[in-house]
Protein backbone atom coordinates (compact mmCIF):
# COMPACT_ATOMS: atom_id res chain seq x y z
CA UNK A 1 0.00 0.00 0.00
CA UNK A 2 1.46 3.45 -0.72
CA UNK A 3 2.21 5.53 1.48
CA UNK A 4 1.56 9.23 1.80
CA UNK A 5 2.01 12.51 4.87
CA UNK A 6 -0.83 14.22 5.72
CA UNK A 7 -1.35 16.55 8.84
CA UNK A 8 -3.82 16.95 10.99
CA UNK A 9 -4.28 19.78 13.50
CA UNK A 10 -7.01 19.64 16.03
CA UNK A 11 -8.14 22.79 17.72
CA UNK A 12 -9.10 21.84 20.97
CA UNK A 13 -10.89 23.90 23.94
CA UNK A 14 -7.56 24.01 25.60
CA UNK A 15 -4.53 23.57 22.89
CA UNK A 16 -4.54 23.65 19.44
CA UNK A 17 -2.39 20.16 17.85
CA UNK A 18 -0.85 19.07 15.36
CA UNK A 19 0.14 15.82 14.16
CA UNK A 20 2.00 15.03 10.63
CA UNK A 21 2.60 11.39 9.56
CA UNK A 22 3.37 8.87 6.94
CA UNK A 23 0.25 6.73 6.50
CA UNK A 24 0.08 3.69 4.91
CA UNK A 25 -3.73 2.29 5.07
CA UNK A 26 -3.94 1.91 8.76
CA UNK A 27 -0.46 1.95 9.74
CA UNK A 28 0.47 6.00 10.72
CA UNK A 29 4.21 6.67 11.21
CA UNK A 30 4.48 10.39 12.66
CA UNK A 31 6.91 12.65 11.61
CA UNK A 32 6.10 16.05 13.55
CA UNK A 33 3.93 16.56 16.72
CA UNK A 34 3.54 19.75 18.50
CA UNK A 35 1.24 21.55 20.90
CA UNK A 36 0.33 25.29 21.75
CA UNK A 37 -1.97 26.61 24.42
CA UNK A 38 -3.61 28.89 23.22
CA UNK A 39 -7.13 28.35 25.87
CA UNK A 40 -9.70 28.81 23.23
CA UNK A 41 -12.53 28.21 26.20
CA UNK A 42 -10.81 31.14 28.16
CA UNK A 43 -13.75 33.03 29.41
CA UNK A 44 -16.20 30.81 27.28
CA UNK A 45 -18.82 28.87 29.19
CA UNK A 46 -20.65 31.88 30.89
CA UNK A 47 -22.00 33.05 27.27
CA UNK A 48 -21.11 30.39 25.54
CA UNK A 49 -19.19 33.23 23.13
CA UNK A 50 -15.67 32.51 21.40
CA UNK A 51 -13.52 35.42 22.95
CA UNK A 52 -11.94 37.62 20.34
CA UNK A 53 -8.05 37.38 22.05
CA UNK A 54 -7.83 33.89 22.02
CA UNK A 55 -9.78 32.94 19.26
CA UNK A 56 -6.82 35.15 17.57
CA UNK A 57 -4.06 33.38 19.49
CA UNK A 58 -5.69 29.87 18.00
CA UNK A 59 -5.97 31.31 14.45
CA UNK A 60 -2.33 32.40 14.67
CA UNK A 61 -1.21 28.92 15.92
CA UNK A 62 -2.96 26.95 13.42
CA UNK A 63 -1.65 29.19 10.48
CA UNK A 64 2.19 28.36 12.56
CA UNK A 65 0.94 24.47 12.38
CA UNK A 66 -0.39 24.92 8.42
CA UNK A 67 3.18 26.12 7.32
CA UNK A 68 4.96 23.93 9.29
CA UNK A 69 3.30 20.82 7.67
CA UNK A 70 3.80 21.97 3.97
CA UNK A 71 7.48 22.32 4.95
CA UNK A 72 7.31 18.55 6.24
CA UNK A 73 5.46 17.76 2.80
CA UNK A 74 2.48 17.17 4.01
CA UNK A 75 0.06 16.98 0.72
CA UNK A 76 -2.80 17.41 2.89
CA UNK A 77 -4.09 19.43 6.04
CA UNK A 78 -6.91 19.00 7.80
CA UNK A 79 -7.99 21.36 10.52
CA UNK A 80 -10.16 20.23 13.04
CA UNK A 81 -12.21 21.29 15.89
CA UNK A 82 -14.08 19.97 19.07
CA UNK A 83 -16.12 20.99 22.58
CA UNK A 84 -16.02 24.68 22.11
CA UNK A 85 -16.17 25.38 18.87
CA UNK A 86 -19.26 22.77 18.44
CA UNK A 87 -20.43 24.15 21.61
CA UNK A 88 -20.19 27.79 20.34
CA UNK A 89 -22.69 30.56 19.58
CA UNK A 90 -20.22 32.27 17.45
CA UNK A 91 -17.98 29.41 15.31
CA UNK A 92 -18.14 30.75 12.23
CA UNK A 93 -15.76 33.78 13.76
CA UNK A 94 -13.31 30.93 14.07
CA UNK A 95 -13.74 29.34 10.81
CA UNK A 96 -13.59 32.50 9.16
CA UNK A 97 -10.24 33.82 11.12
CA UNK A 98 -8.85 30.13 10.55
CA UNK A 99 -9.57 30.34 6.65
CA UNK A 100 -8.34 34.15 6.44
CA UNK A 101 -4.67 33.03 7.93
CA UNK A 102 -4.70 29.40 6.65
CA UNK A 103 -6.97 29.87 2.78
CA UNK A 104 -8.14 26.10 4.58
CA UNK A 105 -11.46 25.21 5.78
CA UNK A 106 -12.56 23.99 9.43
CA UNK A 107 -14.17 21.19 10.13
CA UNK A 108 -16.08 21.24 13.65
CA UNK A 109 -16.52 17.53 14.27
CA UNK A 110 -19.32 16.35 16.90
CA UNK A 111 -18.75 14.75 20.22
CA UNK A 112 -20.00 11.14 18.81
CA UNK A 113 -17.04 11.58 15.65
CA UNK A 114 -14.51 12.61 18.59
CA UNK A 115 -15.41 9.02 20.38
CA UNK A 116 -15.07 7.33 17.21
CA UNK A 117 -12.03 8.90 15.83
CA UNK A 118 -10.28 8.56 19.79
CA UNK A 119 -11.02 4.60 20.13
CA UNK A 120 -9.97 4.16 16.51
CA UNK A 121 -6.25 6.38 17.16
CA UNK A 122 -5.60 4.31 20.83
CA UNK A 123 -6.72 1.42 19.00
CA UNK A 124 -3.88 1.82 16.34
CA UNK A 125 -1.61 0.67 18.70
CA UNK A 126 -0.96 -2.59 18.18
CA UNK A 127 -1.26 -3.40 21.99
CA UNK A 128 -4.34 -2.10 22.45
CA UNK A 129 -6.17 -3.63 18.98
CA UNK A 130 -7.87 -6.81 20.50
CA UNK A 131 -8.05 -5.66 24.52
CA UNK A 132 -11.18 -5.08 26.13
CA UNK A 133 -10.70 -1.13 26.85
CA UNK A 134 -12.85 1.83 28.56
CA UNK A 135 -11.02 4.67 26.97
CA UNK A 136 -11.31 7.95 28.63
CA UNK A 137 -10.19 11.05 26.52
CA UNK A 138 -10.26 14.25 28.93
CA UNK A 139 -9.99 17.20 26.80
CA UNK A 140 -10.22 20.99 27.68
CA UNK A 141 -14.00 21.20 27.35
CA UNK A 142 -15.30 17.21 26.87
CA UNK A 143 -14.79 14.03 28.37
CA UNK A 144 -15.34 10.74 26.12
CA UNK A 145 -15.86 7.52 27.52
CA UNK A 146 -15.66 4.77 24.77
CA UNK A 147 -16.15 0.72 25.70
CA UNK A 148 -14.90 -1.78 23.17
CA UNK A 149 -12.33 -4.39 21.55
CA UNK A 150 -11.33 -4.10 18.84
CA UNK A 151 -13.33 -2.68 15.92
CA UNK A 152 -16.66 -3.91 18.34
CA UNK A 153 -17.78 -0.67 20.50
CA UNK A 154 -20.48 -1.45 22.76
CA UNK A 155 -20.87 2.36 24.60
CA UNK A 156 -19.23 5.99 23.14
CA UNK A 157 -21.10 8.89 24.82
CA UNK A 158 -19.10 12.76 25.02
CA UNK A 159 -19.72 14.55 27.73
CA UNK A 160 -19.81 18.15 28.80
CA UNK A 161 -17.03 17.67 31.45
CA UNK A 162 -13.08 19.10 30.85
CA UNK A 163 -10.55 20.51 31.95
CA UNK A 164 -10.83 24.14 31.11
CA UNK A 165 -14.82 23.56 31.77
CA UNK A 166 -14.08 22.49 35.69
CA UNK A 167 -11.08 25.01 36.07
CA UNK A 168 -13.64 27.65 35.41
CA UNK A 169 -16.71 26.23 37.02
CA UNK A 170 -15.08 25.46 40.36
CA UNK A 171 -12.43 28.69 40.78
CA UNK A 172 -9.50 27.79 43.58
CA UNK A 173 -7.40 29.95 45.33
CA UNK A 174 -3.80 29.89 45.03
CA UNK A 175 -2.48 27.66 46.58
CA UNK A 176 -6.00 25.55 46.20
CA UNK A 177 -7.49 25.22 49.77
CA UNK A 178 -8.62 21.58 50.85
CA UNK A 179 -12.19 22.93 51.06
CA UNK A 180 -11.53 23.98 46.98
CA UNK A 181 -10.62 20.53 46.47
CA UNK A 182 -13.41 19.02 48.73
CA UNK A 183 -15.70 20.59 46.74
CA UNK A 184 -13.93 20.06 43.13
CA UNK A 185 -14.46 15.95 44.34
CA UNK A 186 -17.84 16.18 45.10
CA UNK A 187 -18.88 17.77 42.01
CA UNK A 188 -16.76 15.36 40.00
CA UNK A 189 -19.07 12.08 41.93
CA UNK A 190 -21.79 13.50 41.62
CA UNK A 191 -21.66 14.35 37.83
CA UNK A 192 -20.73 11.06 37.12
CA UNK A 193 -23.43 9.65 39.45
CA UNK A 194 -25.74 11.17 37.98
CA UNK A 195 -24.83 11.52 34.26
CA UNK A 196 -22.32 9.16 33.22
CA UNK A 197 -23.39 5.83 35.74
CA UNK A 198 -26.80 5.03 34.87
CA UNK A 199 -25.56 4.94 30.51
CA UNK A 200 -22.36 3.28 31.40
CA UNK A 201 -22.30 0.74 34.26
CA UNK A 202 -24.54 -1.15 32.22
CA UNK A 203 -22.75 -1.86 29.45
CA UNK A 204 -19.81 -2.35 31.70
CA UNK A 205 -21.45 -4.73 33.56
CA UNK A 206 -21.98 -6.61 30.16
CA UNK A 207 -18.62 -6.11 29.24
CA UNK A 208 -17.07 -7.79 32.28
CA UNK A 209 -18.92 -10.40 31.86
CA UNK A 210 -18.63 -11.46 28.61
CA UNK A 211 -14.83 -11.32 29.67
CA UNK A 212 -15.87 -13.02 33.23
CA UNK A 213 -13.25 -11.50 35.08
CA UNK A 214 -13.47 -7.85 36.31
CA UNK A 215 -9.47 -6.70 35.57
CA UNK A 216 -10.07 -7.59 32.07
CA UNK A 217 -11.39 -4.38 30.88
CA UNK A 218 -8.44 -1.85 31.16
CA UNK A 219 -9.08 1.62 31.73
CA UNK A 220 -7.17 3.51 28.82
CA UNK A 221 -6.44 7.55 29.00
CA UNK A 222 -5.44 9.31 25.91
CA UNK A 223 -5.25 13.03 25.60
CA UNK A 224 -2.51 15.66 27.06
CA UNK A 225 -3.79 15.29 30.78
CA UNK A 226 -3.08 11.52 30.63
CA UNK A 227 0.20 11.63 28.44
CA UNK A 228 1.34 14.42 30.99
CA UNK A 229 0.35 12.62 34.14
CA UNK A 230 2.44 9.86 33.17
CA UNK A 231 5.35 12.41 31.98
CA UNK A 232 4.93 13.47 36.08
CA UNK A 233 5.00 9.86 37.10
CA UNK A 234 8.43 9.55 35.48
CA UNK A 235 10.18 12.28 35.92
CA UNK A 236 10.02 12.79 32.24
CA UNK A 237 10.87 16.39 30.60
CA UNK A 238 10.93 15.32 27.07
CA UNK A 239 8.67 13.20 25.06
CA UNK A 240 9.02 9.71 24.99
CA UNK A 241 5.60 7.16 23.25
CA UNK A 242 7.53 4.68 24.36
CA UNK A 243 8.08 5.11 27.61
CA UNK A 244 4.88 6.90 28.33
CA UNK A 245 2.98 4.17 27.04
CA UNK A 246 4.46 1.67 29.26
CA UNK A 247 3.70 3.23 32.23
CA UNK A 248 0.73 1.77 34.82
CA UNK A 249 -0.65 4.43 36.88
CA UNK A 250 -2.68 2.72 39.95
CA UNK A 251 -5.16 4.33 42.39
CA UNK A 252 -2.83 5.34 45.14
CA UNK A 253 -0.74 6.74 42.76
CA UNK A 254 -3.70 8.55 41.02
CA UNK A 255 -4.36 9.77 44.19
CA UNK A 256 -0.69 10.80 45.03
CA UNK A 257 -0.78 13.15 41.95
CA UNK A 258 -3.79 14.54 43.44
CA UNK A 259 -3.36 15.38 46.98
CA UNK A 260 0.39 16.81 45.70
CA UNK A 261 -0.68 19.14 43.23
CA UNK A 262 -3.25 20.77 45.22
CA UNK A 263 -1.06 21.36 47.61
CA UNK A 264 1.18 23.55 45.75
CA UNK A 265 1.15 26.55 44.43
CA UNK A 266 1.25 27.84 40.72
CA UNK A 267 4.91 28.53 40.63
CA UNK A 268 5.73 25.13 42.41
CA UNK A 269 3.96 23.49 40.05
CA UNK A 270 5.55 25.02 37.15
CA UNK A 271 8.34 23.19 38.26
CA UNK A 272 7.38 19.65 38.59
CA UNK A 273 9.82 17.61 36.15
CA UNK A 274 7.24 16.42 33.42
CA UNK A 275 4.29 19.07 33.40
CA UNK A 276 4.84 21.82 30.74
CA UNK A 277 4.87 24.91 32.15
CA UNK A 278 1.66 26.14 30.99
CA UNK A 279 -0.30 23.52 31.95
CA UNK A 280 0.20 23.65 35.55
CA UNK A 281 -3.58 24.98 35.78
CA UNK A 282 -5.59 23.15 34.51
CA UNK A 283 -3.65 19.78 35.32
CA UNK A 284 -5.50 20.13 38.79
CA UNK A 285 -8.57 19.49 37.43
CA UNK A 286 -7.31 17.05 34.84
CA UNK A 287 -5.78 14.31 37.30
CA UNK A 288 -8.74 14.70 39.14
CA UNK A 289 -11.35 13.97 36.28
CA UNK A 290 -9.29 10.32 36.46
CA UNK A 291 -8.76 9.81 40.08
CA UNK A 292 -12.57 10.38 40.12
CA UNK A 293 -13.64 7.59 37.27
CA UNK A 294 -11.30 5.33 38.74
CA UNK A 295 -13.01 5.24 42.21
CA UNK A 296 -16.67 5.30 40.69
CA UNK A 297 -16.03 2.57 38.32
CA UNK A 298 -13.75 0.42 40.74
CA UNK A 299 -10.75 0.78 38.14
CA UNK A 300 -7.38 -0.01 39.74
CA UNK A 301 -4.90 0.94 37.34
CA UNK A 302 -4.56 3.48 34.86
CA UNK A 303 -2.89 3.06 31.07
CA UNK A 304 -1.77 5.85 29.06
CA UNK A 305 -1.97 6.11 25.11
CA UNK A 306 -0.51 9.15 23.22
CA UNK A 307 -3.04 8.33 20.25
CA UNK A 308 -5.87 9.44 19.77
CA UNK A 309 -8.46 11.46 17.50
CA UNK A 310 -5.69 12.75 15.18
CA UNK A 311 -4.07 9.94 14.53
CA UNK A 312 -7.60 8.46 13.16
CA UNK A 313 -8.47 11.85 11.26
CA UNK A 314 -5.00 11.55 9.57
CA UNK A 315 -6.02 7.93 8.32
CA UNK A 316 -8.90 9.58 6.30
CA UNK A 317 -8.26 11.23 3.07
CA UNK A 318 -9.86 14.70 3.02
Amino acid sequence: MPTVRRAVIDVGTNSVKLLVADVAGHEVSPVLEDSRQTRLGKGFYETHQLQPEPLAQTARAVAAFANAARKHGATSVRIIATSAARDAKNPGNLAAAIAEATNLRLEIISGEQEAEWAFRGATSNPKLANEPLLLLDAGGGSTEFILGQGKQKHFQQSYPLGVVRLLEKIPHSDPPKPEELAACREWLKTFLDTTVRGELEPALKREVKLHEQHHAVRLVGTGGTATILARMELGLSDYDRERIEAVRLSLKRTKFWVERLWSLSLAERREIPGLPKERADVMLTGVLIYEAVMEAFAVGELRVSTRGLRFAAVMEEI
